[in-house]
């Protein structure tokens, strides 16, 4: 399977990537980039997006770009750093790339941009290549 192949199958089995309304803009063995608008309903008690916000699109970054290669791949760890606080409106871009990928483990690292191309989180990936190919 292509990567957009693989990708469309896995957001057409992903409710939660859908809710939030990401879009891909780009895939391709080992990368990713893919867009959405922060909604009223995605901000907390201080009028900024919840940090599970960033953190999930970059979660779907990593999971796109990693599983590309069409090998099923899961994340076993993964930590985020929110640099900048992020509001109602703001269109994010979250940008995954391939730092290193062995037989059986992958390392990525994904930077999420507002409108205004801040950096407003970074967030590292670990993934695990399973021998598992997608069909």
């Amino acid at each position: 399977m292509s990567p957009e192949a693989i990708v469309q199958k896995m957001m057409d089995g992903d409710a939660f990537s859908q809710w939030l309304g990401i879009e891909v803009e780009t895939i391709r063995e080992g990368y990713s980039k893919l867009k959405m608008t922060v909604r009223q309903e995605m901000v907390n008690g201080f009028s900024i997006a919840h940090g599970g916000i960033t953190y999930s699109i970059s979660d779907s970054a990593l999971a796109f770009a990693a599983n590309s290669y069409g090998k099923q791949c899961l994340s076993i760890e993964t930590s985020i750093s929110h640099t900048r606080p992020v509001k109602i409106g703001d269109e994010l871009t979250a940008e995954c790339k391939e730092l290193n990928r062995g037989k059986s483990i992958g390392i990525y690292e994904v930077t999420t941009y507002n409108q205004d191309h801040k950096k407003v989180s970074l967030f590292k990936g670990t993934v695990h290549v399973s021998d598992r190919d997608w069909s």
